[in-house]
């Protein structure tokens, strides 16, 4: 049995789509061995785990069939954590997460939170590693169509505790489960932002880890331009993703997702060191001068 990983700090996780379709990269690392390289790239950069997924959930997309997504993950999953690295399997079915965990996979990061495959539950419950749970209203090929809300951080929470609590009826332990509310999925841009703003509530009302994952989507890009304007591609959404990462993980987040890993390490621990600053120098000395002199001024 697998516990959830934890690090002195929100974690980020790095992305590698062993897809020739994804939003992000367009199928750069669609190859085997250059996924295996971006994998252990991002390590390097600072990634703290690595999500490897070989179908793509962009909206609009149609999926892919099971051999061919096994064909995809696994070798790479399998090269990857013999290296060394933290991985965790991004798939909708039960049949490549327990290839991906007898290959070394130590997460199952599961986008429809387990209501794709009816499989899905009990196949991580039996292989005792954490399970990623994301919001999610339906297939990508419509989801869009889905995204109606009242109010949108309360009907996220109250779908996501349905799912957490299908996930522990089905045998898998609630300090295994890590919560995700879905950014980008049967979302508007409006409601991503307002699911961003609402990450330290998220945490406190599903009281589990946090993941949130706002890499490059499409809502940061039309929170950069005027409204009508066309956003930027993805792949210049990268410092937007930054400023995000800096949000979730001062709001407590367990970890954030992204394509793009430097940036994103450099910002999670600069909101740990200043989260635990105590103006105090190296050798524990009040910064700034003396008691009687700082911040005092002349006659």
């Amino acid at each position: 049995m697998s516990g959830l990983p934890r690090w002195d700090r929100c974690a980020v996780m790095g992305v590698v789509n062993v897809t020739p379709d994804s939003f992000s990269d367009g199928g750069r690392w669609f190859d085997t061995e250059a996924a295996i390289k971006r994998g252990l790239a991002l390590v390097t950069e600072g990634a703290d785990l690595i999500d490897v997924g070989g179908e793509s959930t962009r909206p609009g997309a149609s999926r892919v069939d099971e051999a061919e997504e096994l064909r995809r993950v696994v070798p790479v999953v399998r090269a990857l954590a013999a290296e060394g690295a933290v991985v965790s399997v991004d798939t909708m079915r039960a049949s490549v997460a327990r290839a991906a965990v007898a290959a070394g996979a130590r997460v199952v990061n599961d986008v429809s939170g387990g209501r794709a495959d009816p499989g899905m539950v009990p196949s991580v419950a039996e292989a005792g590693v954490p399970f990623v749970v994301m919001h999610w209203r339906g297939q990508s090929v419509d989801m869009n169509e889905r995204a109606v809300y009242a109010d949108v951080v309360g009907e996220v929470v109250a779908e996501l505790r349905e799912s957490v609590e299908r996930a522990v009826a089905g045998g898998i332990p609630a300090e295994r489960l890590i919560a995700d509310p879905g950014l980008g999925f049967a979302k508007q841009a409006a409601h991503d932002l307002a699911l961003v703003a609402a990450t330290a509530r998220l945490r406190a009302e599903l009281g589990l880890p946090l993941l949130v994952a706002a890499s490059r989507k499409r809502f940061l890009g039309r929170a950069l331009v005027p409204p009508g304007a066309a956003p930027p591609p993805a792949r210049a959404r990268d410092a937007a993703t930054a400023a995000v990462t800096a949000l979730a993980a001062g709001a407590g987040a367990w970890a954030v997702r992204v394509h793009e890993v430097r940036a994103n390490a450099d910002a999670v621990r600069v909101v740990r060191a200043v989260g635990g600053a105590d103006g105090r120098g190296d050798d524990g000395a009040a910064v700034g001068g003396t008691a009687a002199g700082a911040g005092g001024g002349g006659s």
